[in-house]
């Protein structure tokens, strides 16, 4: 975006505003502007987003423990130590205070959670590693300060909670939960039904009213100052909510998110906004717009077909979808994973995956240990989601091919086009955790526990091979240039290898990934494969 001056700043903003609060006050786009933190002349020019290096970890704040420290301190410990090289960038999962949903509830946007440590354990951090921070968009915990004051009948709460009439028609929505849609909250005026797309303790937040975006966009501008140099909107999908709709992917949804980007252009060009919307292929990369959304989007669609082209021997289904897939618009990317602390995404795989091999994933996952969660539809419940660690999901301990198709599916992510990234109790190798399930009464607390760093510096076996060949695998990718995200990219296949040909930026080098996805060895491009070995050559 090219902005010459605040007048021109604050005509583009107006655009927006109009658009999504057509009788909010002429001020409004001031107000926006002075809230993200613009407060003199934009600066020209933009920043270089990403390259090579951009390798990423996933972990909650807590997801590494040292004995005597405190939970960020570990943290930083472990990118500091085991994984040192390996990491360009820690996606912190919400470290704010909270009420359920292991951090997803935000209490207090403002804070970190004292049982994780501090802010300066943050900013420490930053200063080894870039960050990702959710913003956690869509709904707020019912005990935060705005629930309480909802409840209260006080402003600007009152007013924050999205709030379902009598003569709104919900009949149509569409969401990532087979729980009731309205909760009824007593207030001080009396008894109201509180939009609650995910539970019962996430009060939705109104985005109709303008001075709710007002109050996030200082907690953006709080975030950047605090080091974030990528922003996760979290279920921005379910932002917008209109009767009589699906109420998903509206397009004030759009809108919202192309002010966003407008004002960060200007307030932090380096910084990259990311879509979480874990839904079909399309819908998830309408979230690019023209590239004016989101700089990067969830790869949601990869792990579903990754997992089926391992479990059932074929590479075909996973290449037809990476060749005739569209390119991502100028200045954008995909963020490539393979499983994060909600589970491994099935919902995408619709239209490339029958129903049928779906319903087939979600029955080895349960023969395996694992669980299943569903989202709601106007004709019923539908996968949703895998729940299961990956060494479980690939055969086990007791496997011997185990580590190899866990390494494998990260050998394949991190040759695509896209920012990769690990979650961490995949990089670590726990395995189901059936005891945090039954104590948490919470499916994906199966592959969310914590380690310890004394556990680490213990691992032996299958365990230890994956630690060790992950870490390896994200430094070599680290060193790559044709993995630079923006490098050109081919996909072919023969029978079960997937053959990936990445060229740099500059056209200089080529190098071509072959990855064998059968239990036996394969012939391809003149190079012999061991049983789900990958190759550069």
């Amino acid at each position: 975006m090219s902005v010459d001056d605040l007048d021109d700043l604050t005509a583009q903003v107006r655009l927006h505003a109009s658009t999504l609060w057509p009788d909010a006050d002429d001020d409004l786009p001031e107000r926006l502007i002075e809230a993200i933190g613009i407060r003199s002349t934009p600066a020209t020019g933009s920043a270089s987003r990403w390259n090579e290096r951009d390798v990423m970890l996933i972990t909650y704040g807590d997801s590494i423990l040292d004995a005597g420290s405190r939970p960020l301190d570990a943290l930083h410990a472990f990118v500091s130590g085991p994984v040192r090289d390996a990491v360009g960038t820690v996606h912190i999962l919400p470290f704010s205070p909270y009420s359920s949903d292991r951090g997803f509830s935000v209490i207090d946007y403002d804070a970190v959670d004292p049982a994780l440590g501090s802010w300066a354990d943050i900013e420490a951090l930053g200063g080894t590693v870039d960050l990702m921070f959710d913003l956690v968009i869509n709904h707020i915990s019912s005990q935060s300060a705005w629930g309480q004051q909802f409840r209260d009948a006080a402003e600007p709460g009152r007013s924050f909670i999205r709030v379902v009439a009598d003569n709104e028609d919900t009949s149509s929505v569409v969401r990532p939960r087979s729980l009731p849609l309205l909760t009824e909250v007593e207030t001080r005026e009396g008894p109201r039904n509180v939009w609650t797309t995910f539970s019962a303790d996430q009060f939705d937040l109104d985005w109709r009213n303008p001075n709710l975006a007002v109050a996030m966009f200082q907690v953006i501008n709080r975030y950047v100052e605090h080091g974030a140099r990528f922003l996760r909107l979290d279920a921005i999908a379910y932002v917008g909510k209109v009767s009589g709709t699906k109420s998903i992917h509206l397009p004030q949804t759009h809108e919202l998110v192309r002010l966003m980007h407008t004002l960060l252009s200007v307030r932090a060009p380096e910084v990259a906004l990311i879509t979480e919307t874990n839904v079909p292929d399309f819908d998830n990369r309408s979230y690019f717009g023209v590239g004016d959304e989101a700089h990067m989007v969830y790869n949601f669609t990869l792990p579903p077909l990754l997992v089926d082209g391992i479990l059932h021997e074929r590479a075909e289904r996973l290449a037809s979808w990476l060749r005739h897939t569209t390119d991502t618009p100028p200045g954008t990317t995909l963020f490539n994973f393979m499983a994060s602390h909600d589970g491994i995404g099935v919902r995408p795989a619709e239209g490339m995956l029958s129903d049928h091999e779906i319903e087939r994933l979600v029955e080895i996952a349960h023969e395996r240990g694992g669980r299943h969660g569903t989202y709601d539809t106007p004709s019923g419940p539908r996968p949703y989601e895998l729940n299961i660690s990956l060494p479980d999901l690939f055969g086990g301990m007791d496997d011997p091919f185990m580590p190899a198709r866990v390494l494998l599916v990260h050998d394949v992510m991190f040759s695509l086009a896209g920012i990769p990234a690990v979650f961490v109790n995949s990089l670590v190798a726990t395995t189901n955790d059936h005891e945090a399930v039954d104590r948490d009464h919470v499916r994906r607390s199966i592959n969310r526990g914590s380690v310890s760093l004394a556990e680490l510096d213990a691992l032996d076996g299958a365990r230890r091979e994956i630690l060790e060949g992950l870490t390896q695998r994200m430094i070599n990718r680290r060193a790559d240039p044709t993995c630079h995200p923006d490098a050109a990219q081919e996909v072919r296949h023969v029978g079960p290898v997937l053959i990936v040909e990445r060229t740099t930026v500059d056209g200089s080098e080529t190098r071509t990934f072959l990855h064998n996805f059968a239990p036996t060895p394969q012939q391809a491009e003149g190079v012999t494969l061991a049983p789900y070995e990958s190759k550069g050559v």
